[in-house]
């Protein structure tokens, strides 16, 4: 089990400065396992239970600006508290979870923890919280302003494509085609194979 000082090293490295004694306090109420793990292409964080823990598992990816990384440690703890408030056998992203996310996430829609440009489309999100914020387009464009490694300025989302438009990620060459959701379906040039790609990708355009 983590200590407090370790704690606070770890999100003096990750999150706005002001979040840190909320955070962990939240923390203190309900323990669990912490960890920043590596990149991962298919989410943000997650909290994982295991029925013969003491303590459960929430782990947040290390290249995730701090405004992403305090929403999305607030999204991951709503999990923990909702489980252990409501039960096991309720819909993880259901009326729940949703209330506990907004009691939880309350307290930072102010100035003090989030950018007034993200703050805006930031409350407008959490009336009815989606599953994945990267759902929300319009809340991620002004989220991923403070990326880590928003260096490329070429690039652009692949959700201001339109279909046909052609890009390069990763080195590959794709035509965008249809958007499912979150995702857009993608045909590789090369291969012609069809991939799925999330819309808030950031790409080239060909």
């Amino acid at each position: 089990m983590l200590v407090v000082s370790h704690l606070e090293e770890i999100f003096s490295k990750h999150l706005p400065p002001a979040a840190i004694p909320n955070c962990i306090s939240i923390w203190k109420d309900q323990p669990f396992h912490f960890k920043v793990t590596s990149s991962r292409k298919t989410k943000l964080g997650d909290f994982r239970y295991k029925k013969n823990q003491k303590f459960q598992t929430i782990t947040l990816n290390s290249d995730l600006n701090p405004y992403q990384f305090l929403l999305t440690y607030i999204h991951e703890v709503a999990h923990l508290h909702a489980f252990q408030k409501f039960g096991f056998s309720i819909n993880p992203h259901g009326k729940e979870w949703k209330s506990t996310f907004q009691q939880l996430l309350f307290p930072f829609l102010k100035e003090d923890f989030f950018p007034i440009d993200i703050l805006i489309p930031l409350k407008n999100h959490m009336r009815n919280p989606k599953a994945s914020s990267a759902a929300d387009l319009f809340l991620m464009k002004e989220m991923s302003k403070y990326d880590l490694n928003n260096t490329v300025t070429d690039q652009v989302f692949l959700s201001d494509l339109k279909p046909g438009n052609r890009f390069i990620i990763s080195g590959r060459k794709f035509e965008k085609a249809e958007t499912r959701r979150t995702r857009v379906i993608c045909i590789e040039i090369h291969s012609g194979k069809k991939f799925l790609i999330a819309l808030m990708a950031k790409v080239i355009p060909a």
